[in-house]
């Protein structure tokens, strides 16, 4: 069996980054911030909290009868390997071409290029 580009789901990723976001959070909470943009289940999102504390992305304590998530891994430390992954699988192992693929991409503006150009120039004058 293939593995997936992403150890993570869609809903997942969207997950994780509401509790980075929120620093702590019941369900409750996330769920609060899907429904801003789409109908979502309570229990769905109760669901996949706890598949990602299974999976070590959140920990949790309990507090009354509610279960406070907080982050067990930080955001770069997902982007990291989330770009690695995608870096092996669909660039054939070549940082070059993933970020020749982004400079060249249409969706890019002007002022994110330009941004993109003054990053790699501090790299290269540390």
């Amino acid at each position: 069996m293939r593995k997936p580009l992403s150890p993570l789901g869609e809903t997942e990723m969207e997950i994780l980054n509401h509790v980075w976001k929120l620093g702590e959070a019941s369900v409750a909470d996330v769920r609060e911030q899907i429904l801003e943009s789409r109908e979502v289940a309570y229990t769905t999102v109760m669901t996949i909290m706890k598949n990602l504390s299974d999976k070590s992305y959140l920990k949790y304590r309990k507090e009354g009868m509610s279960y406070i998530y907080s982050a067990a891994v930080q955001p770069d430390q997902v982007r990291f390997s989330l770009i690695d992954r995608l870096i092996d699988k669909v660039f054939q192992g070549s940082p070059k071409d993933l970020v020749q693929t982004l400079v060249q991409s249409e969706n890019l503006t002007e002022v994110e290029r330009n941004e993109i150009k003054r990053l790699i120039d501090n790299m290269e004058d540390q």
